[in-house]
């Protein structure tokens, strides 16, 4: 079972790649004039609000929020226990560093932008919190013994352990009797 979650954990990492890819690297000609790299933090933020219309503005930080979440989600099955979400933001800032960087080079009316990296870290960190790191507890227990399988062992190592003493068998329950006055 493990592997099989596993598999299709990296399948929808695989074609969350693909669809980031689509949307952050492909060319926007009209908006070549337009796009000019942010290493400010916050300066786009203060743009969207003072610039925007509302629902503008919402589209771009929700969507820069959203873009983020599903490292949130997908990571926690993919990562050791160990700082889990230490590494899904990580991971996830490396990521979007690398994304930002590549548009901001390669590609024509896209440019770099800090408050992106910032939101979709964001995002991903919020994805974990909700919902992620309960995911990642529950696939990473299947590996684990039950409690039950785990103290088998232990009963089965103290009946040895009795007859190798020849300790009698202690009652499973003590009974009181009632005293004549």
């Amino acid at each position: 079972m493990r592997i099989l979650i596993t598999v299709v954990a990296f399948a929808g990492l695989v074609a969350f790649a693909a669809v980031l890819a689509e949307l952050t690297l492909t060319p926007s000609p009209a908006s070549s004039e337009l796009a000019g790299s942010n290493l400010r933090p916050g300066h786009s933020l203060r743009q969207y609000a003072e610039d925007y219309t509302f629902l503008a503005a919402c589209k771009q930080i929700g969507g820069n929020l959203l873009m983020g979440a599903p490292f949130g989600l997908i990571l926690p099955v993919l990562v050791p226990r160990r700082l889990r979400m230490v590494r899904v933001v990580l991971l996830t800032l490396l990521v979007m560093v690398l994304v930002e960087m590549a548009q901001g080079a390669l590609v024509e009316g896209r440019a770099f932008d800090v408050d992106d990296v910032i939101l979709n870290t964001s995002g991903a960190l919020l994805a974990y919190l909700l919902l992620g790191r309960r995911i990642g507890r529950r696939f990473h227990a299947l590996g684990e013994p039950s409690a039950r399988s785990r103290a088998e062992p232990k009963r089965a190592t103290e009946s040895k352990e009795r007859k190798r003493t020849k300790m009698p068998k202690m009652p499973k329950r003590v009974t009181r009797v009632k005293r004549e006055r």
